[in-house]
């Protein structure tokens, strides 16, 4: 079928939507997004030049897909995606920041990396292989991080002449592991990428399906997991002391609220401290509000002169508190060169704030082939388990499922300064 590239010009105002796209090697993620940057005109004109192949002189020229993401030489040469790529487009209704992750085992924590800030996640399947290991994997991980929408693309349809009944296989078998694996909202619909067939545009060789494209469905999304309304959870970033003549006595805790609400007049409690107070104002670089929400980026000011520093925490006095513990339990993607054992130190950082922090026991590993749980004594790169973990004081965290924002942490080599593990808080 032939797309309509979209024309439009673009809004500063319309609302991002961060995806991240998995699958096993050559399920098509590559050219799922190829189409999608040209079916919205999100590639530019050098770039469908750079990746155009000639089949011969007779012939009409083949844009590539696949080229205008696999970027890097060792991806053209292997003919695999290896690393995330990033890619944006935009349509009217909403702007795309898109992860293109690698699919072979190996790259397991490049797909973390991709999938922890996204929004929605689309699992590419071939339709002529149907649920592969790698599938299953990066499903289970998706459900690990909580990803808040999950679409499924059986992708190739074409050829497999577009029957229904190898598309309904596929979506009951993944339909079923995916709810076992925490995945709330799933979303499947049968693709060519190849030919554009319910990518951006209604597919008239599957009269069958009458749900929405791709894209519609993507526009459809809600971005910000309600994070408005959850309790209020403000890590303070800096404190700013401008002492200057027109302020002498400004005192403002300036960071980003990560969830909830703020309104001049709640009051308001510091933790790890526990001392209270009322807000005063909330300014911004607009200037003055009277109400903040998440995910704003403001400076807080309090009517009762407490001692609040970087990395402490602002919660509102009515509303639930976050967990202040020196142990916790978190679900670890391990992404060191060194094996984790128990007993080694580390650096852990959440939010803003960080702490020293040692492994206290290595609950168990998951093994990446049939996700069973099996005892272990280390934890090895790409490798996920659960672990304890003894901090040097108190942090205060929500689980991962209630609160992305404080229940998420990386562990930090203090040799090397390098990042070596990404972990979720467990439960909830």
């Amino acid at each position: 079928m032939t797309s309509t590239p979209f024309n439009f010009e673009l809004n500063d105002e319309i609302e991002l939507l961060r995806l991240v796209t998995v699958g096993s090697v050559d399920d098509g993620k590559s050219t799922l997004i190829g189409r999608l940057l040209v079916d919205t005109k999100g590639a530019f004109e050098d770039q469908l030049l750079a990746v155009t192949r000639k089949k011969g002189a007779a012939s009409e020229a083949e844009v590539d897909l696949a080229m205008l993401t696999d970027g890097l030489a060792a991806e053209r040469e292997q003919g695999i995606t290896i690393d995330v790529a990033y890619r944006y487009f935009a349509t009217p209704k909403r702007k795309f920041i898109m992860a293109d992750c690698p699919g072979h085992e190996q790259y397991t924590r490049n797909m973390v990396t991709g999938a922890s800030t996204a929004n929605a996640a689309i699992i590419l399947v071939d339709a002529r292989n149907g649920v592969m290991p790698q599938t299953k994997r990066h499903a289970h991980i998706l459900g690990l991080l909580h990803v808040q929408h999950v679409i499924v693309a059986v992708n190739k349809m074409d050829l497999v002449g577009y029957d229904q009944k190898v598309y309904d296989a596929i979506v009951a078998e993944l339909r079923d592991f995916c709810g076992r694996q925490g995945v709330d909202d799933l979303i499947c619909i049968p693709v060519s990428a190849l030919k554009g067939d319910n990518v951006a545009q209604q597919s008239g060789a599957m009269a069958w399906y009458q749900g929405r494209t791709l894209l519609e469905t993507l526009e459809s999304l809600s971005s910000l997991d309600a994070i408005d309304t959850k309790p209020f959870r403000f890590p303070v970033q800096l404190v700013n002391r401008p002492q200057t003549p027109d302020l002498p006595d400004y005192r403002g805790f300036m960071g980003r609220i990560v969830s909830g609400a703020i309104a001049v007049g709640d009051a308001v409690v510091a933790l790890p401290s526990g001392n209270r107070s009322t807000v005063k104002s909330i300014d911004s670089f607009d200037g003055a509000l009277e109400e903040a929400f998440a995910p704003m980026s403001v400076a807080l000011t309090l009517n009762d002169e407490i001692d609040i520093s970087r990395g402490d925490m602002l919660v509102r006095a009515d509303e639930p508190r976050p967990a202040g513990e020196r142990e916790v339990e978190v679900d670890l993607c391990w992404i060191g060169d060194e094996p984790l054992t128990e007993r080694k130190k580390y650096i852990v950082k959440q939010t803003t704030h960080s702490a020293k922090v040692m492994v206290s026991e290595i609950v168990y590993a998951t093994d990446i082939h049939t996700l069973e749980r099996v005892s272990t004594d280390a934890l090895k790169m790409n490798d996920l388990g659960r672990v304890r973990l003894k901090l040097q004081r108190p942090m205060y965290y929500d689980s991962y499922r209630d609160n992305r924002a404080t229940g998420s942490m990386i562990l930090i080599d203090p040799f090397t300064n390098n990042t070596v593990g990404a972990a979720m808080v467990a439960g909830g």
